[in-house]
């Protein structure tokens, strides 16, 4: 067992135990055994002692015990409707990558964009991106790195380099960040693209009752990710990894023979296509679409569900007695985000309902309207930073419900300082165990810490810059 998680393992209830026998502060016996509580939780998380999952079973255990709240209140949030929505979201990659859907559509981007270098890695970028609009950024990564390494040993036999040539070795650096941090990206582009966006609807349904719908984050989450995308693609491209290197005609022969390898669209593959299309169109237009019949019958969870069941519904083809998802297949799915949900809805309800975030808002509320943006600023820039060394999930499960105090302490919206401060927890950028696509690329051998620090360190900055300048000005005008 690492040193870190030995320590952690020790610490957090030790941290928990001193906590709860020398109370300090104005806070009542409930609120400090909550803040007891998300100090063992917050450092389980941060070392990871125990699985991060396994963690978020603590107020189902830990509330009831101390006089918190009973179990049933406790449990409540790990069956939150926002939980669900994940779940069909789940069910809709799964049914994606079982029948190599979600390959087929990247190498499909990746082929219209052309063979220069920075063509190709505008494709990968692309590609990337968009599969982690709708898949985990782990799934799209792991697909996405055998192909861009196939590209890199064509790169290499057409113009006789050797792997550690100068050209060779930018142009390696530029694929394999491009693709790690494109996935990163394209997760805050929708609802469902990363888990810290979930966490944040969810919070503000069981919290102040505000719907945060797929349509209205994709008109935040969408743009933003495009200006990112764009600013990665000059980064690396005019920057920091410019490059003289061509590529010719054998990568598209490369990307050619792989969809060769895939065969025609078949009929399990046109059926998932299908409900993925119908699925993605009702989540964006649903409230247009309830406005036009005067009702409010649609939501993003119904519709996740009707999708998840379709796919136990659907026959692959019209020969096979199969149908184009098996129970078997959820042996795949991540369980855990799901419990890691629960676990950091039922803190956060708790926080609120003791009156924690009430007295974060009292403790901002000396502060007046001209010093919004800086406050705004520097909870994104905290955000961001402390996601390089934590779960992005269990950073937003402590950190928004404070953020949502600060807020109410200089009388802001709620939602001017939690979305950017969920956006920020996405933009992991500078270190290899920061999230799982900078682990997966790292692991390729063409990148090296320093290499990654390097770019990260002035992608963080931009995006720091980007989310609180964006939802500063022209978050309120669009929702």
């Amino acid at each position: 067992m690492k040193k870190s998680k030995i320590i952690g393992l020790i610490a957090g209830p030790l941290v928990f135990i001193v906590l709860l026998l020398f109370p300090f502060g104005n806070f009542s016996p409930e609120a400090w055994k909550v803040i007891c509580v998300a100090s063992l939780m917050l450092i389980w998380w941060i070392t990871e002692a125990i699985p991060i999952p396994v963690t978020a079973l603590l107020p189902i255990i830990l509330f009831p015990l101390l006089g918190v709240s009973d179990s049933k209140a406790a449990a409540a949030p790990y069956a939150s409707p926002i939980v669900f929505l994940f779940f069909g979201g789940f069910m809709i990659a799964l049914a994606m990558e079982k029948w190599n859907l979600h390959k087929r559509i990247a190498l499909g981007i990746i082929k219209l964009t052309g063979t220069g270098t920075n063509k190709v890695l505008l494709g990968f970028m692309l590609a990337t991106a968009f599969l982690s609009m709708w898949i985990s950024n782990t799934a799209t990564t792991v697909m996405m790195l055998p192909i861009a390494v196939s590209v890199l040993n064509m790169l290499a036999a057409e113009n006789k380099l050797d792997i550690e040539a100068k050209d060779y070795k930018r142009f390696a650096l530029a694929l394999m960040l491009g693709i790690a941090y494109s996935a990163n990206i394209g997760g805050m582009a929708t609802l469902i693209g990363t888990p810290p966006n979930l966490v944040l609807a969810g919070f503000l349904r069981e919290t102040y009752s505000i719907e945060l719908s797929f349509g209205s984050w994709i008109l935040i989450g969408l743009p933003i990710a495009l200006i990112l995308l764009f600013v990665l693609y000059i980064l690396l491209t005019k920057i920091l990894y410019k490059t003289n290197l061509q590529l010719k005609s054998g990568t598209q022969e490369l990307i050619s023979h792989e969809m060769e390898k895939l065969g025609s669209l078949k009929g399990g593959e046109k059926r998932v296509l299908i409900v993925f299309i119908i699925t993605a169109l009702l989540w964006v237009f649903r409230t247009s679409i309830n406005k036009t019949l005067d009702t409010n019958v649609l939501t993003d969870t119904g519709i996740a569900m009707v999708a998840a069941l379709a796919f136990y519904l659907i026959p692959s083809n019209k020969k096979s007695g199969t149908v184009l998802l098996e129970w078997k297949d959820t042996k795949e799915l991540p369980w855990g985000i799901l419990l890691l949900f629960g676990g950091g809805l039922s803190l956060a309800s708790a926080l609120y309902n003791v009156g924690i975030i009430e007295q974060i808002g009292a403790a901002f509320s000396a502060m007046d309207n001209s010093q919004l943006f800086l406050l705004l600023l520097g909870l994104t820039l905290v955000s961001l930073f402390m996601t390089e060394v934590m779960s992005n999930v269990a950073l937003t499960a402590v950190f928004v419900p404070v953020v949502a105090g600060a807020a109410l302490g200089v009388s802001a919206d709620v939602l001017l300082f939690t979305i950017p401060v969920t956006l920020a927890a996405s933009c992991a950028f500078m270190l290899p165990m920061s999230t799982p696509p900078n682990a997966i690329v790292f692991a390729s051998g063409h990148i090296k810490v320093a290499d990654m620090v390097r770019a990260g360190v002035i992608l963080n900055i931009i995006s720091i810059a980007v989310i609180s300048l964006f939802c500063y000005y022209l978050l309120g005008f669009i929702l």
